[in-house]
């Protein structure tokens, strides 16, 4: 049995607008952790429930900017294991593809495309100017 499980819900659930409703929200999300209750049970609704408010409220007050297009390259590089040759086919020759990577040169459109579309990157992250980049 759920420790929670104990407690009376009566889904009294109100929304989260302040840092102290959020931190109230994450007293009793918790508690949970551990012994996630079961679905379709009134603390199993509860705690779905409590776990979308926080999570907008979250999304509202601490948003978190996707990556520049450099750093979304090199996380999937990593990630996929690919090395410069595997970006040739979307980006050019090697030395066009160490020009992107060392923020010499930003991304063009059909670039950015082939990007997204081969490797999955999000277009979002891939449109974004370059933090250094020197544009000639």
């Amino acid at each position: 049995m759920h420790k929670a499980s104990k407690r009376s819900y009566d889904m009294n659930i109100r929304p989260i607008r302040t840092q102290d409703d959020y931190r109230a929200a994450m007293r009793e999300i918790s508690i949970f952790f551990d012994d996630e209750p079961e679905p379709n049970t009134p603390e199993g609704e509860r705690f779905e429930i409590l776990l979308t408010l926080a999570q907008a409220y979250e999304t509202k007050n601490f948003p978190i900017d996707p990556p520049d297009p450099v750093e979304a390259i090199r996380f999937r590089m990593e990630q996929a294991g690919l090395t410069v040759k595997d970006l040739e086919p979307m980006i050019g020759r090697s030395n066009r593809v160490y020009e992107i990577l060392n923020r010499k040169r930003p991304l063009t459109l059909p670039m950015i495309r082939k990007l997204h579309d081969r490797l999955g990157i999000p277009a979002e992250s891939l449109i974004r100017p370059l933090s250094d980049a020197r544009t000639s």
